[in-house]
């Protein structure tokens, strides 16, 4: 039976956090077999391949004992069907690519983790292993899960390296908002259908209550403009720090920065920011959008989501403890490359439990019960099930349960097989399949850019990147003045070799494709 719920992760850091709704099917796949690499000895006595699984989590971390609950109940299931033990590794997703990329480079214990919105510079830094043959021998039903289209994007040079997550893919730019805000001011955020008509609503709820924030970012340096920028493809590079990207259905590489579609965006957020419609600190802050909208002092944030509004606004009243929210549809979806592989599950290149490793990223996408509960966590402590749905328990919340990651219930395996949340609609999934069928698709689909060549040019453009994109785009820097400094800056840093670089790759891509 197709049951499913909305997939509730930000793509954050790199990402483009984009949330949605996750569900759940049946069935569970047991590939067996334990493989060679580092054992310990097991609660139960037995010898079992030590694996750590590292993923972003946009709820609270738990404590270690609360952790240690979770991780016995999947471990239960993991020693009997592939002969390994798991440690969880959650990771806050503000520090979470930083944390596995010097984690990695110190040797630390990390088996399995996730691209999250920087597939590429996976690859070309050497973080991902090539795991062409390991797929292939124990995690065949995932392979077939997914399909080999969805699996082109994660090849870099014919190898395979990693996964991306199963959920319905096409992200649609949504304003979330507060329902009952929105009804006592009257307004009808139905004839809201763009960023541009957004501004009005944002005055005049500032006007009704002076003391709220109209706007609220998604997380620092982000208020969710980025989603609006129409039909452009970073050409794999995340949505943070795009080095060259195309716009509409041209193939011609172009600076996203000198554009008309981005000075108008920062001219949004400038005015949003002089008429005290945005948080101030936008830029900088670590509070994200569930956190603020969740105290009750903002009116709504910019995301994007695969879901029908109707089930974007449902799950995500639930993350906020019931806090009335809606949810309107402010542009179209469009899909990339970089849509597909943004969310890759890998396994560390310097893993030594690959086989291990493999086995059990298999179960993420094939075990119902071991995906909720790194999702949910334990039945009756963490979460209550009634009916086919997920609610915490009473008198709890996200912000109170010992345990829960169900704001990265997209960002996880496959969400197919996750419980849905209360006030979803399991009818749903046939529009979501539909938007996958039907969004508007980049030229450049299947392209992927070996930027292994261009490792100092990269790290001087994304230090330039990260120094004027957050203020631009969330207003506290002026457009007018700054985006010039920023375009020469850029190409001080080697800007335009990247951007060369890409439209050859590019141009042999489309030849042999």
């Amino acid at each position: 039976m197709k049951k499913k719920k909305l997939l509730c992760g930000i793509l954050a850091a790199a990402m483009a956090v984009s949330l949605g709704a996750c569900g759940q099917g049946g069935g569970d796949a047991d590939n067996g077999g334990s493989g060679s690499g580092t054992e310990a000895q097991g609660a139960s006595g037995g010898s079992y391949d030590q694996v750590t699984y590292a993923y972003a989590t946009f709820n609270n971390i738990p404590t270690e004992e609360d952790l240690d609950t979770v991780e016995e109940a999947i471990n239960v299931i993991t020693r009997e069907k592939i002969g390994v033990e798991v440690t969880l590794k959650p990771i806050s997703i503000g520090d979470y690519s930083s944390t596995v990329s010097l984690g990695l480079q110190a040797a630390e214990k990390i088996d399995i983790f996730e691209s999250l919105g920087d597939f590429n510079n996976c690859v070309s830094t050497g973080m991902a292993a090539d795991i062409t043959e390991l797929a292939e021998t124990y995690a065949s039903d995932t392979k077939n899960l997914i399909g080999q289209e969805w699996l082109d994007a994660c090849t870099s040079e014919g190898k395979l390296y990693g996964f991306p997550t199963y959920k319905p893919i096409a992200l649609t730019p949504m304003v979330i908002y507060r329902q009952d805000i929105a009804d006592e001011l009257g307004i009808d955020m139905g004839q809201v259908t763009s960023v541009e008509e957004l501004t009005p609503v944002l005055k005049q709820v500032k006007e009704a209550h002076p003391d709220m924030i109209p706007m609220a970012p998604v997380q620092a340096g982000d208020l969710g403009l980025n989603r609006t920028f129409g039909q452009y493809d970073t050409l794999t590079d995340d949505m943070y720090t795009p080095a060259g990207v195309l716009l509409g259905g041209d193939m011609t590489v172009v600076d996203l920065f000198s554009s008309d579609v981005f000075a108008e965006k920062c001219r949004i957020a400038r005015e949003w920011y002089n008429e005290g419609l945005v948080m101030k600190d936008a830029a900088t802050t670590t509070s994200m959008a569930a956190e603020l909208m969740s105290s009750g002092n903002y009116f709504c944030y910019m995301a994007a989501y695969s879901y029908p509004e109707e089930d974007t606004a449902a799950s995500l009243s639930v993350q906020s403890g019931g806090l009335p929210t809606g949810a309107r549809m402010i542009g179209d979806a469009y899909l990339t490359t970089g849509d597909i592989n943004a969310l890759t599950w890998m396994v560390a290149s310097n893993t030594d439990v690959p086989e291990a490793a493999m086995k059990f990223l298999n179960l993420t996408y094939t075990d119902a019960d071991v995906i909720n509960l790194l999702i949910n966590g334990v039945e009756g402590r963490d979460y209550v099930l009634q009916d086919g749905y997920v609610s915490y328990p009473e008198g709890q919340d996200a912000s109170t349960v010992p345990y829960t990651a169900q704001l990265s219930c997209g960002t996880l395996g496959n969400f197919f097989l996750m419980y849905p949340n209360v006030g979803t609609n399991k009818e749903s999934l046939d529009w979501e399949l539909e938007q996958n069928k039907t969004a508007a698709t980049s030229p450049a689909m299947g392209f992927t850019f070996d930027s292994s060549s261009l490792k100092t040019q990269y790290t001087a453009v994304n230090n330039v990147i990260n120094q004027y994109l957050p203020g631009l785009m969330c207003g506290s820097l002026d457009p007018e003045t700054e985006i010039p400094k920023f375009v020469e800056a850029l190409n001080d840093a080697g800007y335009q070799e990247i951007i060369s670089a890409k439209q050859e790759q590019l141009d042999s891509w489309k030849e042999a494709n």
